[in-house]
């Protein structure tokens, strides 16, 4: 995605109600830190700072924009390479004071061709490999297992994840420790293909769990 293709879609637009009143701009000479997480993987993308101009622009363009210490203006993350950060959610610290971003980066945000410019930033491994089914699903390299298996069939797909769970239960039943982990996560990687067949993610699944989470499940107890 381009600079010139304009605002990230209106359907992303999580931070609406996000208000720039009580913002502490005094405390470090009008500009705020931003720490950027990959919204997806949670992982820490990069540091910048915003003034007051750059947070306007940034939540009226839906592009990640900065304020250059060094270049005394503002600056739109990617508006060179056209790896922009494309805004789904910002808040701020208790004291007003930082700014936490989720964006969806579009191509790698490190100058030197990472996705992060924190090397070695922890992230959700799950999601990651939930984000390498969808590329395999987009591109299908030959000789991928992923490839073989989204050339199968939906129905061929859920066959596979059907008889993971049942060597999951059985693995289970046997107290294997190293057996029940390794079947789990062969449950678990189908599963994510199943769901990206179905045009699903990884997060679909995680919004029904955040839904139901605290409500009580067929009478009982909150879990």
């Amino acid at each position: 995605m381009s600079i010139e293709s304009g605002a990230a879609p209106a359907t992303a637009r999580a931070w609406a109600d996000f208000s720039m009143d009580g913002l502490s701009w005094d405390k470090q000479d009008g500009l705020l830190p931003a720490i950027v997480q990959d919204a997806a993987t949670l992982r820490v993308l990069m540091l910048g700072y915003m003034n007051r101009e750059a947070l306007a622009q940034t939540l009226a363009s839906g592009h990640v924009t900065f304020y250059s210490r060094s270049r005394q203006r503002l600056w739109t993350k990617g508006e060179t390479s056209g790896n922009v950060l494309q805004l789904l959610a910002i808040e701020a610290d208790c004291d007003g004071d930082t700014l936490l971003v989720q964006a969806r980066p579009q191509g790698p945000t490190c100058h030197l061709g990472r996705d992060s410019c924190f090397e070695h930033a922890p992230d959700d491994f799950l999601a990651e490999l939930d984000g390498l089914v969808a590329r395999r699903e987009r591109e299908r390299p030959a000789g991928s297992y992923t490839t073989r298996l989204f050339e199968q069939g939906r129905r061929s797909i859920a066959q596979k994840v059907g008889e993971e769970g049942v060597e999951t239960a059985l693995a289970g039943v046997i107290e294997d420790d190293a057996a029940l982990c390794g079947e789990a996560a062969d449950l678990l990687y189908h599963l994510l293909v199943l769901l990206r067949a179905r045009g699903l993610s990884l997060d679909d699944a995680v919004a029904v769990l955040k839904s139901r989470h605290g409500q009580p499940h067929r009478g009982s107890e909150p879990a």
